[in-house]
């Protein structure tokens, strides 16, 4: 019998997206789901084991592992944004996760971080991001870090919160400073189909590797590509970045949906580019430019309207 793949954070953007890679490629995966009463947003038409417990319970994330020799950690608490507790989902979380792959006899357990994670960073979810990878390395297991940049697809924070704003907010668009910030963007099933070949990769393990896509684009360029895309037209308007982190979390604690994190804005505020080869080289995938990969963008059932789910509790 094959052993089980379990997923933390399925439901999320990557999340959903892994699964169904490790679906599609015949692997058997369970997916963690924290207790609510609210229906989980698995992804649909996947067939997926599921197992109900929250990342500080122990006995239930050991009851999880039972069949497990690889743990895919994808749970953060980022995009909840101010209301997150990032001390407790990210650190203590994978601490948790950790102990309990231990004691289940894991084998293996890949990680999904941020370029410019680090112990020392000003910005908190880079500096938690780091000690979680720290305690992932020093745990004894095998391991794959991925430090990624920032991802976008259908649903994500950048291009589809972008589309969001714009078709709410039609006199422009605030941008953090100037809008010369670097960004390396990552199509989301190029990163996920980086994670899944991993797993058959020996030369994969025990490393860490920084990942981003094919080009280099400034914050402008981004939101030309998003404003081309939906054929919406909006005047790039800078604000200095502390201001705009103000405001946000402002408007975070007013609505619970709002399309942008505070953490987000953070991942903003300076450049967040690696090597461009990497991703050719090491896992022998070419990633989409971001001009390629843009369609979905037409479906406004995707954008939403951010004035109707901005009061919605989720």
């Amino acid at each position: 019998m094959q052993a089980m793949i379990l997923v933390t954070g399925g439901t999320g953007f990557v999340g959903k997206a892994l699964i169904r890679h490790l679906v599609e490629n015949g692997l058997p995966v369970r997916t963690l789901i924290r207790p609510s009463t609210r229906s989980p947003n698995l992804p649909r038409g996947v067939p997926v084991d599921v197992a109900v417990t929250a990342l500080n319970d122990e006995r239930g994330l050991r009851a999880a592992m039972v069949g497990v020799d690889t743990v895919y950690h994808l749970a953060s608490g980022e995009w909840k944004g101010a209301r997150a507790s990032l001390m407790e989902i990210d650190i203590q979380g994978t601490q948790a996760v950790v102990r309990a792959a231990q004691d289940a006899g894991v084998e293996r357990i890949f990680y999904i971080s941020h370029l410019g994670a680090d112990r020392a960073s000003a910005y908190p979810v880079l500096k938690v991001k780091a000690i979680a990878e720290e305690y992932i390395r020093r745990s004894g297991l095998d391991y794959t870090i991925l430090r990624s940049a920032i991802l976008f697809g259908p649903g994500d924070g950048l291009t589809t919160g972008l589309a969001r704003i714009m078709q709410a907010v039609p006199f422009g668009l605030l941008t953090p400073g100037d809008g010369s910030v670097l960004l390396q963007p990552l199509w989301v099933e190029d990163l996920v189909t980086c994670l899944v070949w991993a797993l058959d990769d020996p030369d994969t393990r025990n490393r860490t590797f920084e990942v981003g896509g094919p080009e280099y684009l400034t914050f402008s360029q981004v939101a030309s590509l998003v404003m081309q895309a939906t054929g919406r037209h909006r005047r790039l308007i800078g604000i200095r970045p502390p201001y705009l982190r103000a405001l946000t979390v402002f408007l975070e604690f007013i609505f619970p949906n709002l399309p942008v994190s505070v953490y987000w804005l953070d991942y903003l505020a300076v450049n967040r580019t690696c090597a461009l080869d990497t991703i050719p080289r090491v896992f022998n995938l070419m990633p989409s430019r971001m001009s390629q990969r843009l369609a979905y963008l037409q479906d406004r059932s995707l954008q939403g309207s951010l004035v109707r789910s901005l009061f919605q509790r989720g």
